[in-house]
C-alpha cells in the first residue's frame, strides 16, 4: 500500500478501484491511511462503504474488512427478493456459500416487451444471464436478464402433518432453517390430511410470538414408514417423479438396436465393472497390447457406452422429460431416474451375452501413458461379463471366483496392465489429489439406517475412473476438431481472493504456498503432501477443497482445473446425465453415424441455456441427496439424546461450530452462545472461534467430543454441546477488540461445554441471531428430551 498523502476524499469509483487492487485485505483503517483521512472523515467513509455493501457492490470479508463480491457465472439461478429505490427488481443467487460473504445483488433488466415466460416478479425464481454492471459504484455489481421464470412466487411451506386429539394439527417443517417453528393447522384447514402426511401448506398468518397458522393446500404422500423419507427431498426440491404418458409410450414402443448402420463388435470381450447394487450398466471396457512396432509397450483401450441417442431423439417426449430432470437422483432407498426403466434398465443396460447398441471409442495409448490417437464407432456389442469392483479386484489379488477365473488372463490382467500405463500419464498430469473419503448408508429392510460405511478405494475404481476420463477427453477433442458446439464439463481455477485467503491460512501453520506463473493443481498437491499423515491433514484438505470453484456444465470451454485438462466433456453416462446425451448426439452428427444426431438448430447460444439448466439440476440432486442422508441419520440418532460422540469441526461460522461425527458422518451445530461464559471472535483467516478472555480456540478440523442435545429427524437437524477443551492462543498475540494478529496455539483447557442453551437453538438461523462475532455465553440449561419419532415418518 502507498504512503499517506494529503487528504483527498475518494469518490465511490476510487474506493472500488482501491478495494479491487487489494482483495480481502482492505478495511476502513487501510482506506483512511491510503487517502490521509482524519477521524472526522471516517463517519462519511463508513457511510459510503455501507451504501456500497447494501447495493451488493462490495461485501464484508472477515473482521472489519471489505472486498468485491465473488465472481458470478454468466448464467445462474436466482431468487428475486426486493426492489431498489427506482422500483427495479433485485435478485440474489439461489445457491450461495455463506462462507463467501454476503451474496452479490443483481439488478434485473426488464425489456419493454418481455418474451413469453420471462416476465418476472417478486418472489419468483428465475434462470438469469448476468454480467458485471457498468455502474458498479452506483448500485448492484451485476445486471441480469431473465432467460426463463422457473418458479412463481408462493408463500408455502412443506412439512409433516401431526394430528392433534382435539382436531386439526401441527405442521413440522422439513426445512432445517425452519426447525422448531411449527404452524397451527385448524381442523377446517387440514384438507383431510392424516397424521404423518407430507403436505404443502399455505401461510395464513404469522405472529411475532406464538404459533403462526396455515392451510393445507396439497397432500403429497404418507411418511408412515421410513421408506418414504426421500419423498421429503423429492417434493421440497420439485424433482419430477412421474414420466409423461407420451414418454412412457415412446419407451415401450422402442425396439432393440440392430446391426444396421453399426460395426459388429460382438466378439470383442468387453466387460462392465460397477458397484454391486448397480441396476443399470452403461459403460464397458476392454484393453489389449498394441502390436504396432511404432508404439512399443503401448496399449489399446476400448470404452463402449450405451447408445441412448438411438432411443431418445431430440425434441421427443423422452427428450423433454430427460432435459427437465437433467440427471438421475440417487437416494439410499430409491433412484429417481432420468429415463424410464424400459430405456435405462433394459434397452440401454449392457447386460451380459445380450446384443446392445453402443457408441464406442478406441484409444491408442503410448508406453508413457499419453493418448496417441482415438477413433469413435457406432457398434453392436455383447458384454462378456458383469463384474463389481471388489470382485474384479479380488481376482487380480489372487482370489478369482467362478466368473472371474476364466476372464483373469485374457481380460482382467490386460485391463490392469493398461491401467498401470494410463496411470503414468495421470501422474504426469498431476491433477488435484484431495483425500476426501465418501460414506455410504446401508439400510435395514424397513428403510431405517443399519450402519454407515466408508467403502474401500480399490484399483478397480481407479481403473474405470481413468478410462472414463480418457474417453471424455477424446470426445471433447473430436468435437472441437469438427468445430461442433458441445457442452463441456468445466472447473474454473480458484479466485484470486480465495487463493489469498488460503495463503493467509497456511501461514498460520507455517506452510508456504508456491506462487508464480499460472495456477496449477500441483501447487495445491505440494501442500497436501506436506501434511500427509499429520494431525492437520484433514483440516488442510478441507480448506483446500473450500478454496476451489464448483464444477459445472458450459457451452464455452475454460478447462477443468481439478483434472488439469484443457478440454473435457461428459460422454460416459448418457443414461443418467443429459450432458452426455448431448455429446453423443454431437458425435453422431460430426461423424455421420446415423440417426439421433444433434439438430442443426442447436448452437452455442442454445446449448448455453441447456448447460445452465442441467448445472442447476445437478446441484439440486446433490442437495436433495445430502438432505435425505441427514434426515435418515437424524432419525437414527433421535433415541440417543444425551449420548457422547467424537467428531471433527467441519465448519466455523459466526453462528457457531458445525461438527461431523466420526462414525456416521452426521453433521450438527454447536450454537456459539453455548460455548461458554465469554465472547467469541470469529477469525476468518484461521477458520476459528476464539474466546476473548480465555483465548480458547475452536478451529476447523479440530477433533472434539460432543454430546447430542437435540435431534429433529424431519428436518435432518442435530444440535450438539461441546464437552472437550480447545487450544489456547497465546495472550500476547491473541486477536482482541482491536484486531491484533493471533499467534501460535498451544494446548489448554476450555470453558466450553458448560451451557446447553434452549432446545430450539437447533436452527442455525436462530443461532445466528446471537450476533455471531461477539456473543455472550448463555446460562446452562438441561438438554431437552425429545421423542424418538418412531413410526411417525
Amino acid at each position: 500500500m502507498s504512503k499517506p498523502r494529503d487528504a483527498k476524499f475518494p469518490d465511490k469509483a476510487a474506493l472500488l478501484a482501491f478495494i479491487r487492487a487489494h482483495p480481502g485485505k482492505i478495511g476502513t483503517r487501510e482506506i483512511a491511511r491510503e487517502y490521509g483521512l482524519k477521524n472526522a472523515d471516517r463517519a462519511e467513509l463508513k457511510r459510503m462503504l455501507r451504501e456500497l455493501a447494501d447495493a451488493g457492490t462490495i461485501r464484508k470479508s472477515g473482521r472489519r474488512k471489505v472486498a468485491e463480491p465473488a465472481a458470478l457465472p454468466p448464467t445462474l439461478l436466482a431468487d428475486i427478493t426486493s426492489r431498489d429505490a427506482d422500483g427495479e427488481l433485485i435478485a440474489v443467487p439461489s445457491e450461495w456459500d455463506e462462507q463467501d460473504g454476503d451474496a452479490p445483488k443483481i439488478r434485473i433488466h426488464t425489456p419493454r416487451r418481455p418474451k413469453p415466460g420471462t416476465a418476472a416478479g417478486l418472489g419468483d425464481r428465475a434462470l438469469l444471464h448476468v454480467e458485471p454492471s457498468e455502474n458498479r459504484d452506483e448500485g448492484p455489481a451485476y445486471v441480469g436478464r431473465v432467460i426463463r421464470v422457473l418458479d412463481r412466487g408462493r408463500a408455502r411451506l412443506l412439512g409433516i402433518f401431526r394430528a392433534l386429539p382435539q382436531g386439526g394439527g401441527r405442521l413440522v417443517p422439513v426445512d432445517k432453517k425452519q426447525a422448531g417453528r411449527e404452524l397451527n393447522i385448524a381442523a377446517h384447514d387440514a384438507g383431510g390430511a392424516q397424521d404423518g402426511d407430507l403436505v404443502s401448506v399455505e401461510l395464513i398468518r404469522t405472529r411475532a410470538f406464538g404459533l403462526g397458522s396455515g392451510r393445507v393446500k396439497e397432500r403429497l404422500g404418507s411418511l408412515a414408514t421410513e421408506k418414504a423419507v426421500s419423498l421429503i427431498a423429492i417434493h421440497s426440491h420439485d424433482i419430477p417423479q412421474e414420466f409423461s404418458p407420451a414418454a412412457i409410450r415412446e419407451s415401450e414402443a422402442a425396439e432393440p438396436a440392430t446391426l444396421k448402420g453399426r460395426e459388429d463388435w460382438r466378439e470383442l470381450p468387453l466387460v462392465t465393472i460397477d458397484p454391486p447394487d448397480a441396476k443399470d450398466h452403461d459403460d464397458a471396457v476392454y484393453a489389449e497390447p498394441d502390436e504396432d512396432p511404432d508404439n512399443k509397450g503401448g496399449v489399446i483401450v476400448y470404452v463402449a457406452i450405451a447408445d441412448v441417442a438411438y432411443y431418445v431423439r431430440p425434441d421427443s417426449a423422452l427428450d423433454r422429460d430427460a432435459l427437465r430432470r437433467g440427471n438421475s437422483v440417487y437416494f439410499p432407498d430409491r433412484v429417481v431416474p432420468m429415463l424410464p426403466e424400459r430405456i435405462s434398465n433394459d434397452l440401454c443396460s449392457l447386460k451380459p451375452n445380450e446384443a446392445r447398441g453402443a457408441l464406442a471409442v478406441r484409444m491408442v495409448i503410448a508406453a508413457d501413458g499419453r493418448k496417441r490417437s482415438h477413433t469413435f464407432h457406432r457398434v453392436l456389442m455383447r458384454s462378456a461379463a458383469k463384474l463389481n469392483y471388489a470382485q474384479a479386484q479380488a481376482a487380480i489379488d489372487g482370489r478369482p471366483d467362478d466368473i472371474t477365473g476364466p476372464l483373469l488372463e485374457t481380460i482382467l490382467k490386460p485391463l490392469y496392465d493398461a491401467y498401470a500405463i494410463v496411470k503414468r500419464g495421470r501422474d504426469e498430469r498431476d491433477p488435484l489429489d484431495l483425500d476426501l473419503p465418501e460414506r455410504k448408508i446401508l439400510l435395514k429392510p424397513d428403510g431405517t439406517v443399519d450402519r454407515v460405511i466408508v467403502p474401500e478405494r480399490l484399483d478397480a475404481h481407479r481403473l474405470i475412473e481413468e478410462f472414463m476420463i480418457l474417453a471424455n477427453v477424446a470426445a471433447a477433442e473430436m468435437l472441437e476438431k469438427k468445430a461442433l458446439p458441445l457442452i463441456y464439463r468445466v472447473h474454473d481455477e480458484p479466485t484470486v481472493e480465495k487463493v489469498h485467503n488460503l495463503i493467509d491460512f497456511l501461514k498460520t501453520l507455517d506452510l508456504s504456498f508456491a506462487k508464480g506463473g499460472a495456477l496449477r493443481p500441483a501447487q495445491f498437491n505440494r501442500i497436501l503432501a506436506m501434511v500427509k499423515g499429520e494431525d492437520s491433514e484433514p483440516l488442510v484438505n478441507e480448506v483446500v477443497l473450500r478454496s476451489q470453484a464448483q464444477a459445472e456444465y458450459s457451452s464455452e470451454n475454460y478447462g477443468h482445473f481439478g483434472l488439469n485438462l484443457r478440454r473435457y466433456a461428459h460422454f460416459t453416462s448418457p443414461i443418467r446425465r443429459y450432458a452426455d446425451l448431448v455429446v453423443h448426439r454431437a458425435l453422431i452428427r460430426a461423424l455421420n453415424l446415423g440417426d439421433g444426431a444433434l439438430p442443426q438448430t442447436e448452437t452455442v447460444e442454445t446449448l448455453a441455456e441447456v448447460a445452465a439448466q442441467i448445472s442447476l439440476t445437478e446441484r439440486r440432486a446433490m442437495k436433495a441427496e445430502r438432505e435425505t442422508v441427514d434426515r435418515l441419520i437424524a432419525h437414527h440418532l433421535a433415541d440417543r439424546i444425551g449420548a457422547t460422540f467424537q467428531g471433527r469441526i467441519s465448519g466455523v461460522t459466526k453462528a457457531g461450530l458445525f461438527v461431523k461425527l466420526a462414525d456416521t458422518g452426521a453433521d450438527g451445530l454447536i450454537p456459539i452462545r453455548t460455548l461458554g461464559g465469554e465472547y467469541y471472535n470469529y477469525d476468518e483467516t484461521r477458520h476459528a472461534l476464539i474466546g476473548t478472555r480465555s483465548g480458547v480456540m475452536h478451529r476447523l478440523g479440530d477433533v472434539v467430543d460432543v454430546r447430542l442435545v437435540e435431534a429433529a429427524p424431519v428436518a435432518g437437524a442435530l444440535r450438539f454441546e461441546l464437552i472437550s477443551g480447545g487450544a489456547i492462543a497465546e495472550r500476547s498475540h491473541r486477536k482482541g477488540p482491536k484486531g491484533n494478529a493471533i499467534g501460535r496455539a498451544k494446548t489448554g483447557k476450555s470453558s466450553a461445554g458448560k451451557g446447553g442453551g434452549p432446545a430450539h437453538a437447533i436452527s442455525s438461523k436462530k443461532a445466528s441471531k446471537s450476533k455471531g462475532r461477539n456473543t455472550k455465553g448463555s446460562k446452562p440449561a438441561k438438554p431437552k428430551k425429545t421423542k424418538s419419532g418412531k413410526g411417525k415418518r
